[in-house]
């Protein structure tokens, strides 16, 4: 899986940490009660925790019973969940605002992915899952705290955007001529490594875009945007993971 949305005071404007008169909580976010921006923030967090929580029950299933070999054994299925997540973002997006709508996509969404990520697990031992989940949950944590720091600080990471997206072209790019023409092992990890570092600035960006410019409506493609990056993070890891395992 390899695919992401991407998304004061006079004198110095960032003197003040929060700017009563302005209301806002992080200098330059946008114009809006902090309460309000804080219970933005906190449902996204809580829906995309809840999304992590139910992959990992899903990927967990996948590893310790026979769930993928019924899916193995259908390449038609195969097929279906390869695909669907993709074509799911459409109606997603159009209906993002439209309550409970953009919930039930979001849960069938969120499960097509999940099954995908279990399937991948399975190629994996144990070990090697359990140390890309801790180490994805170490990476995202101290990325989103550092983000949230930075824009009390003043800092907009938002011009990470355009060199991200450029990079995760040419990763896109480089999986599309591995179908044709297969790379060795340091390539690969070589590619692992790179998607890592781009996921991992996705993280960065895509929390400073929820934190200073999506507006309170936007909290379904906040949460997509994060859950694909920490989802493709993890991907990563598992696969450089393995590398390393391999040469031991």
């Amino acid at each position: 899986m390899l695919f992401d949305t991407g998304s004061g005071s006079s004198g110095n404007p960032y003197a003040k940490l929060y700017d009563e008169e302005a209301g806002v909580l992080y200098p330059g976010q946008s114009n809006m009660d902090a309460s309000v921006r804080n219970g933005f923030l906190r449902k996204v967090y809580g829906v995309l925790s809840v999304q992590l929580l139910a992959t990992l029950a899903v990927s967990t299933l996948f590893m310790f019973t026979n769930l993928r070999d019924g899916i193995v054994a259908s390449p038609g299925l195969q097929i279906v969940l390869g695909i669907a997540p993709l074509i799911l973002l459409c109606p997603l997006y159009a209906y993002r605002n439209q309550h409970p709508t953009n919930l039930v996509l979001l849960g069938i969404w969120t499960l097509g992915i999940a099954v995908s990520v279990g399937m991948a697990c399975t190629v994996y031992s144990a070990v090697v899952v359990l140390e890309a989940l801790v180490l994805t949950a170490a990476v995202t944590t101290s990325l989103t705290l550092y983000t949230f720091h930075a824009n009390r600080q003043g800092q907009d990471m938002g011009f990470l955007g355009p060199m991200l997206f450029s990079a995760l072209l040419m990763l896109c790019l480089w999986g599309f001529i591995q179908i044709f023409v297969p790379i060795g092992p340091a390539w690969h990890t070589a590619y692992a490594l790179g998607g890592a570092f781009v996921f991992s600035g996705y993280i960065i960006y895509d929390t400073n875009e929820m934190i200073r410019r999506y507006d309170v409506d936007e909290w379904v493609w906040a949460v997509v945007n994060l859950y694909l990056d920490i989802i493709n993070l993890f991907l990563r890891l598992l696969e450089i993971l393995q590398a390393l395992k391999g040469r031991d």
